[in-house]
């Protein structure tokens, strides 16, 4: 299991001890996005740099 597939699954655990609905469904998904986009940098198949503007060309 690399760095990405941890941060989904870390993500989607904490999202589910919201209530539940909606609202739950949202925050975990939120949650869920959240722990993929960090378990991707570490991984190193996302730059944050690039997203923000801040290439590796400066």
């Amino acid at each position: 299991m690399n760095a990405t597939q941890t941060g989904l699954l870390a993500g989607l655990i904490l999202g589910l001890a919201a209530s539940q609905g909606f609202t739950a469904f949202l925050v975990t998904l939120a949650v869920g996005i959240i722990g993929l986009v960090a378990g991707r940098v570490l991984d190193g198949e996302l730059d944050l740099g690039e997203l923000f503007g801040k290439g590796r060309d400066k």
